[in-house]
């Protein structure tokens, strides 16, 4: 290995980065992987022939379409909600898409605005884009209402304030009432991160219902998750044409390759099988919801593909007893809690006969 005795800090690193560590869930060789909110269940064998040829037939020596516009058209399609082309935008992942709009919108001297417990992304974001990151905490029941999302703006004077519904990692949602009337009360772009809504018991009630009304909302949504298409890495948003066009003035040149691009459409065009086993994730969310409790453990009430479990003195014991049984979940999320995804019927019984064999010892013991 060349030059190993190098260090971090031996480098002119940015300050801000200084004692980080890269972002990362375990990604461990185990029988049961319940970590990361995938859907477990692959495309059928002709859908992935048809990605197989998709990428056979890509002009490698060319460039891809820097605008994908028939990919984004495809995307709106799948939306509805009368959006076109002008009103979507594509990266490698919602993670991309967020760096966009807050390379975009947020900077030096600007802050972003989220809500604790959150999704462990945000302020790397914030991060990366120079951006000043600023949090409020949730209700006791993890929950969002106007009221405290507009103190805090008032409080914090945010430029972009993230609101996420299903909320990660807590599951909870936020209601569209109440997102209305944060946009009612502030001139923040408000991106709404809708990564889990195909999950939730009411998709339809979605943010994008609100886009004719509101030329400051963003709607995030991916299709790492109900999609099946983690691996693929295509996240998107929908939002007034305008911001569209703030992203793509910050994207990097051709940042969707010709080959995510061709597979993406392949997945498109075969939406309803993609998502077929949306259905069965949100009964073994349910089940979980029931099965845990009536274990004697504590849950907190989801709407997407996971569910807190708990709740535990030392969860990082729990996390190790588990993974010792060869089940790998995610040690994340309020304390005394691990985040558990929705699998197969076999993950979930392989999950609770492990989860029955744990002794770490519980809160209040």
């Amino acid at each position: 290995m060349v030059n190993a005795d190098i260090t971090l800090a031996d480098l002119p690193l940015r300050p801000e980065l200084v004692g980080e560590e890269p972002y990362g869930a375990p990604q461990l060789d185990v029988p049961v992987c319940l970590n990361v909110n995938e859907n477990p269940y692959p495309p059928s064998a002709s859908t992935l022939e048809e990605m197989a040829d998709a990428i056979r037939n890509a002009a490698y020596h060319r460039y891809p379409d820097r605008e994908f516009t028939g990919l984004r058209q495809q995307l709106a399609d799948y939306l509805g909600h009368g959006l076109g082309v002008a009103n979507v935008w594509a990266a490698n992942g919602s993670n991309e898409v967020m760096t966009h709009v807050l390379g975009a919108f947020g900077g030096p001297g600007r802050r972003v605005l989220s809500f604790t417990p959150t999704y462990s992304m945000y302020p790397e974001y914030a991060r990366n884009t120079h951006s000043d990151y600023v949090t409020a905490p949730r209700h006791d029941d993890y929950t969002l209402d106007a009221g405290l999302v507009l103190r805090a703006i008032a409080e914090h004077d945010p430029t972009v304030v993230i609101i996420t519904t299903p909320n990660n990692p807590t599951g909870t949602t936020t209601p569209l009432a109440e997102i209305e009337r944060v946009l009612t009360g502030t001139d923040a772009i408000v991106v709404v991160d809708e990564a889990y809504q195909e999950f939730a018991r009411h998709p339809d009630e979605t943010a994008l219902t609100l886009l004719p009304r509101f030329g400051n909302l963003v709607v995030s949504r991916t299709m790492s998750k109900a999609f099946a298409f983690a691996g693929g890495r295509l996240g998107y948003l929908a939002a007034a044409p305008a911001i569209v066009d703030a992203c793509r003035i910050v994207r990097l040149p051709y940042h969707l390759s010709a080959q995510t691009q061709a597979v993406a459409s392949v997945a498109l065009r075969h939406a309803g099988e993609m998502l077929a086993r949306v259905d069965d994730l949100r009964a073994a969310r349910d089940e979980l919801l029931r099965r845990a409790p009536a274990m004697g453990f504590e849950v907190v009430d989801s709407d997407a593909n996971f569910v807190l479990v708990g709740r535990w003195s030392d969860r990082h014991l729990a996390w190790q007893q588990l993974l010792g049984q060869g089940v790998l979940v995610r040690e994340t999320g309020p304390a005394g809690y691990l985040r558990v995804s929705a699998g197969t019927p076999e993950e979930m019984e392989a999950f609770y006969a492990a989860l029955a064999c744990v002794d770490a010892p519980r809160m209040g013991e």
